[in-house]
């Protein structure tokens, strides 16, 4: 996660990406609250890979993420963007026993519990145009054969979705090692896809995993829709979704609504899909499908499909208009 999130600006300029919130909790949270669900068993310690550039709070976010889990949180830094291998090697003191590596700017909907039997595990997910992606070719068997990093001809559309597990965290060192010893490099940078057609060729057997869903949170608007689909997901879970402090007053909630502590809404409709961030004021308003950090202060406002930020005060005028017969205003 140590990328700077150029694409969610202005957002990323006072918080890192994967501390945006999706319902509520930041996105690294809800990635890994997901992945130790699927884990079944206790989850000794998350890493995280950062840029130094993230500060001290943020680590300490961080820690107290894993620490709510019931995991030991570590903190590790790549300064250069140079690859996927390059970012996971950054853990390297991390990766021992079974390894669960994840890129913090996607979220999943998955009903399965880990098979830690298998040597890895490959999640991926069918798409239309795989250009952009690293993708898996596989035989008649179902067995991965060859992975391959952003085609630009068609190989395959089962894009990797960022989430892999392995058996055996020190063997997968000792390959992205030997892509920085020996400078090999696709597309300009360390690739995590050339670690693994290499380990491949050894005898490693790779599976594929299915979830559900795939969510991205590559910028505004995907997050926004994001932030729509774990709601509706969380409500089938029935998680609480409404901090009892909340304060709703002459007002219409429409579910699926995140409403965080000392949240007060007056006169306003609100939902469906709308997070809405602690101490935030929402007051003779309209807002549906939005992400509303916290302690802002919205009042005459008709929003839709919107990302407010923190502390933000937008108080908009009211109309005074005279409308004449036949007219047609839009």
């Amino acid at each position: 996660m140590a990328g700077l999130g150029k694409r969610m600006r202005p957002h990323t300029l006072t918080t890192p990406k994967p501390l945006l919130p999706i319902a509520g909790r930041p996105i690294v949270m809800r990635l890994v609250e997901d992945i130790v669900r699927i884990c079944g068993q206790k989850v000794e310690e998350i890493a995280f890979v950062i840029h130094p550039s993230f500060g001290e709070k943020t680590e300490k976010n961080l820690l107290q993420v894993a620490e709510s889990l019931g995991s030991k949180g570590k903190i590790y830094y790549q300064e250069e963007p140079l690859g996927t291998a390059h970012a996971i090697l950054c853990a390297g003191d991390s990766l021992q026993g079974n390894v669960v590596v994840a890129f913090a700017d996607t979220l999943f909907k998955a009903d399965f519990q880990l098979d830690t039997t298998k040597d890895g595990i490959i999640w991926v997910q069918k798409i239309d145009d795989p250009r952009q992606f690293g993708v898996v070719k596989l035989n008649e068997q179902g067995e991965i054969i060859e992975f391959v990093e952003k085609p630009q001809t068609f190989v395959s559309d089962l894009a990797i979705i960022g989430i892999y597990y392995f058996k055996d965290g020190a063997y997968l060192k000792k390959h992205l090692q030997y892509l920085l010893d020996n400078n090999i490099k696709d597309k300009g940078e360390y690739q995590l896809t050339n670690a693994l057609e290499n380990m491949k060729n050894e005898g490693t057997k790779f599976s594929t995993g299915q979830v559900l869903e795939w969510l991205d949170c590559g910028n505004k608007d995907v997050t926004v829709y994001t932030n729509q689909r774990y709601l509706s997901f969380l409500e089938e879970r029935k998680a609480p979704l409404r901090a009892k402090s909340a304060q709703i007053e002459n007002s219409v909630i429409i579910e699926p609504c995140f409403i965080d502590a000392d949240v007060k809404i007056s006169n306003s409709v609100v939902g469906p899909y709308v997070s809405v961030g602690r101490g935030t004021h929402i007051q003779n308003s309209v807002v549906r499908n939005c992400i509303i950090q916290e302690n802002s202060h919205l009042e005459n406002l008709n929003l839709h499909n919107s990302m407010i930020g923190n502390s933000v005060k937008w108080v908009a005028q009211p109309l005074n208009v005279s409308v004449g017969d036949f007219n047609q205003i839009s």
